[in-house]
């Protein structure tokens, strides 16, 4: 078999796509800017010279789009094209639940990968679990006890990144190509009040919820670092959230991979502390 390329292999759901290829004993190339050691490729989203050696002899790729990039279409497709030209077959997209096809930024890749790759699949995760660890906001939160968002009372089916990493990994090997998008879900959506409740009682401390108008949350994100095109971007999502969009559960994990998706309750008692 001929190695898998994992685009993002240091990141949250990258790393875990790498984990679980390595405990089938499939050959994997790990994609990074900064490579280590031994399976380890160079790979910058920001220099193209990198790009076709860490291609070559590759037969799928695991795509993570480069992050925090408004349009990633101009990044992306130039390289699509040189992997298709060294014999890539198969290609994985990272996507997310809130965008459709065609929608900026992610749901532009995901139209391209579908036009031009033989075979694809492209994963559309809710908002992670992991989110609640970690530097993300909903962390940085949950340790200093109050979780902000412009989401309201909406609910969301968190869904966690190792069950990504599982759906992502058999639709890079699995001998029939997927060539579909899978919606990932956790098996319950729940509030952000809801998940700080949950929090607090595992973790024995007070954990909020402050919801935000959506202008107010852009201008709170920027303050805490982000860029504020993309800061303005976030908040829109949470918006949307707010008016129902992430209140859905699937059964794309179970269907997929043959066991069930990680409930929030199972993650906090193994993750948070």
């Amino acid at each position: 078999m001929s190695e898998v390329l994992v685009v993002g292999s240091t990141g949250t759901t990258g790393s875990r796509v790498v984990d679980f290829l390595r405990e089938r004993s499939v050959p994997v190339r790990a994609a990074t800017r900064a490579p280590r050691s031994e399976g380890q490729v160079r790979f910058d989203w920001a220099e193209p010279g990198t790009h076709a050696a860490a291609v070559r002899g590759v037969s799928s790729v695991y795509l993570v789009a480069p992050i925090g990039v408004i349009d990633p279409v101009p990044l992306v497709e130039p390289f699509l094209a040189t992997a298709l030209r060294s014999g890539v077959r198969r290609v994985v997209l990272l996507s997310s639940s809130a965008l459709e096809e065609g929608d900026p930024p992610l749901g532009a890749v995901h139209a391209l990968v579908r036009a031009l790759v033989p075979e694809w699949a492209v994963l559309r995760p809710s908002w992670f679990m992991q989110n609640f660890t970690g530097d993300h906001a909903a962390g940085v939160g949950v340790r200093t006890g109050e979780i902000v968002s412009a989401t309201g009372d909406a609910r969301v089916a968190f869904v966690d990144a190792g069950d990504i990493a599982a759906v992502a990994g058999h639709a890079l090997v699995d001998p029939v190509p997927h060539n579909a998008e899978h919606v990932l879900t956790g098996p319950e959506a729940l509030s952000y009040a809801e998940a700080a409740e949950i929090i607090g009682k595992w973790t024995g401390k007070v954990v909020r919820h402050r919801a935000l108008d959506t202008a107010d949350h852009a201008r709170h994100l920027a303050e805490s670092g982000l860029p504020v095109e993309f800061a303005a971007f976030l908040a829109a999502l949470d918006e949307d959230v707010r008016g129902g969009s992430e209140d859905r559960v699937t059964d794309a994990v179970e269907r997929v991979t043959g066991r069930p998706a990680r409930s929030f309750r199972e993650f906090v008692e193994a993750e948070i502390r």
